[in-house]
């Protein structure tokens, strides 16, 4: 196989990411009020929204085991090995939004060395996202 027949073959893109959450509940609705998406779909143990291109799929933890065996699903608390970047228009703007919707900032706005501004939350799965310009 050439090297441009490789490269064309590779994924050009992210069609979903799934999130292991202990409260889909309260996930589901953070994602409904904080991001305004509403639910693409749903059942028992999961809740899809759409991000453009790139579907987030929320998806009880409990029933992560059987997608991801044998590997482990790691507790919340164990930290955070993951961050999701949303561009915005204005960084500061989106923050002043995120708080009137009772979102809590772990930093910024801020500057950042390589050049964009960004501010970054949880949400109550304990994922971590950015926003930036």
């Amino acid at each position: 196989m050439t090297d441009t027949a490789r490269a064309h073959s590779w994924p050009t893109g992210i069609s979903a990411i799934t999130l292991f959450v202990e409260d889909l509940d309260a996930t589901k609705r953070f994602y409904r009020e904080i991001f305004g998406l509403p639910v693409a779909f749903e059942n028992d143990n999961s809740a899809v929204f759409e991000f453009g291109n790139t579907i987030i799929n929320l998806l009880n933890a409990t029933a992560a085991p059987e997608l991801i065996e044998p590997a482990r699903v790691a507790e919340a608390a164990a930290g955070s090995r993951l961050q999701l970047t949303l561009p915005v228009d204005d960084v500061d703007a989106m923050c002043k939004e995120l708080a009137a919707r009772g979102v809590t900032l772990l930093n910024g706005p801020m500057d950042r060395p390589w050049g964009i501004r960004t501010a970054s939350f949880r949400d109550p799965g304990g994922h971590i996202w950015e926003i930036a310009k």
